[in-house]
């Protein structure tokens, strides 16, 4: 499958279907890859089969949560400067905090619109290909 040179491989980990959905079309909209998973563990698997530019990882989900998730990829020395933004339904300044420390670059908050998710998407995405 090819993709505009523009386009990013961009991972979305969140246990809601419709949130996966919704994230899949916007960015395909947008002009990149999507990779979806529906945990933690799905996600780790597709990380180091796929060797996403972008991953946006919900913070609630079953057996293993976005902060542990997000840890588990920044300890991995082939993905620690992929950006992951955190993506959940509460909009606290803990989790926002607590985000950072496990190592992700955003947060943002759902629903989110498809205009946010591009944006995001198009501030990592040029800090990434900076690195490259």
């Amino acid at each position: 499958m090819s993709i505009p040179s523009s386009g990013l491989k961009v991972l979305v980990i969140d246990d809601s279907n419709t949130i996966r959905r919704s994230a899949e079309i916007f960015l395909k909209q947008g002009g990149h890859e999507v990779l979806l998973a529906e945990d933690g563990f799905d996600a780790l698997s597709k990380v180091n089969d796929y060797e996403p530019n972008l991953i946006f990882c919900d913070i609630l989900m079953p057996r293993l949560d976005g902060y542990q998730t997000c840890a588990i990829i920044k300890r991995n020395a082939r993905f620690s400067d992929v950006p992951i933004v955190m993506l959940s339904s509460k909009d606290g300044v803990f989790d926002k905090a607590r985000g950072r420390m496990v190592g992700s670059q955003d947060y943002l908050t759902k629903p989110f619109t498809k205009d946010q998710l591009l944006q995001t998407v198009q501030d990592l995405g040029s800090v990434k290909e900076g690195v490259l």
